[in-house]
């Protein structure tokens, strides 16, 4: 069975290669929805566009299907990504929006983790009594509410009651420091500006708690599950036998086991958290993609389609990438799997 490091990359190669069909599927739809579907688009995609530029958009859509595609596959290669009706371009926008976002996302999974997991093992500790219960009830009041009634009773409610922070990265408008990730809290450390790093993790904690309390149970209840299967299990009764405490049984020796299908499966939730983002980021003016979207569909009043369209795209790479990731740490984590 291979298992070294060129076995690894062979596999992280393989998985790559078998989601790329995806990402393009993804390409295809997007063309079919704005070029074949619609029907006579160029009036609503340049509603202030000049008769020029409007001619100039129906002339490209007299083009043969396959000359369309590839004319739009080839510039979207070449980072030509489409501009809002204002001409700023889409690309650089949505790539300097894109790592607030994924600290948004990699913060709430961070909560997910800390709090999610400990949970499961108490409600499969407690299985059938009252501690599954009420860790039961947690998550399923987080899977019950929706994205934004939680985003604006934690704005509304919760942020001044605690006194954290209710909109954007940090308290200032500009900050006395370059910004080289776009991540308020790792620009901050890099800079070690530490009252500014105290000041964007605060702004973080409201969006990042809601995201994740939201989604939590999905770590929770795989966990409870998986530890239940592990718990009955010889080794888990040999560890008890030897006289190692209670804690040291579930967190060392039944937690390893179990923690296989956890982390496959939050790996697969990380591309989720992206559509939740969307009125996260709204309604905490958070400036990140999910902001980006809402505004592109006509949230600030102006739509931007090709803004749409490239939020579509990314979101499609955001999740590949998370398959990828997940496959990959499943992999790794269990020696059954081979990697050749």
């Amino acid at each position: 069975m291979g298992r070294n490091l060129e076995d690894l990359l062979i596999f992280i190669g393989k998985r790559f290669l078998e989601l790329l069909p995806v990402l393009l599927g993804v390409i295809v739809l997007t063309f079919l929805v704005t070029h074949v579907a619609a029907i006579n688009p160029c009036p609503r995609w340049y509603p202030k566009g000049s008769p020029a530029v409007i001619a100039h958009c129906k002339a490209q859509f007299a083009l043969p299907l396959y000359t369309q595609f590839w004319n739009y596959f080839s510039q979207l290669l070449s980072g030509n990504w489409g501009a809002s009706q204002l001409g700023v371009p889409v690309l650089p926008v949505i790539s300097s929006a894109v790592p607030a976002t994924l600290e948004l996302v990699l913060a709430s999974m961070l909560l997910m983790v800390v709090i999610g997991i400990p949970l499961g093992v108490i409600a499969a500790q407690y299985s059938g009594r009252w501690g599954d219960h009420l860790v039961r009830i947690l998550y399923l009041s987080g899977w019950s509410v929706p994205t934004y009634v939680g985003a604006v009773i934690a704005a509304v409610f919760l942020g001044p009651y605690l006194g954290l922070p209710t909109s954007h990265e940090y308290s200032t408008t500009s900050v006395p420091f370059p910004q080289y990730t776009h991540m308020s809290v790792l620009d901050a450390i890099i800079a070690g500006n530490f009252p500014y790093t105290i000041d964007a993790i605060n702004h973080l904690i409201l969006p990042a708690s809601v995201l994740a309390f939201i989604n939590m149970g999905i770590a929770t209840r795989m966990t409870r599950a998986t530890m239940l299967e592990v718990l009955p299990l010889d080794y888990v009764k040999a560890a008890r036998m030897k006289g190692l405490s209670n804690f040291i049984v579930l967190y060392k020796h039944a937690l390893r086991n179990a923690l296989i299908a956890t982390v496959t499966v939050l790996g697969l939730t990380a591309g989720g958290l992206l559509s939740g983002t969307v009125v996260i980021e709204e309604v905490f003016a958070w400036p990140g993609i999910g902001a980006y979207a809402f505004a592109s569909l006509g949230g600030g009043g102006q739509p931007n389609f090709d803004g749409a369209i490239a939020v579509t795209i990314v979101f499609a790479i955001g999740v590949v990438i998370a398959n990828l990731i997940s496959d990959v740490l499943y992999g790794v984590l269990d020696p059954r799997v081979e990697w050749r």
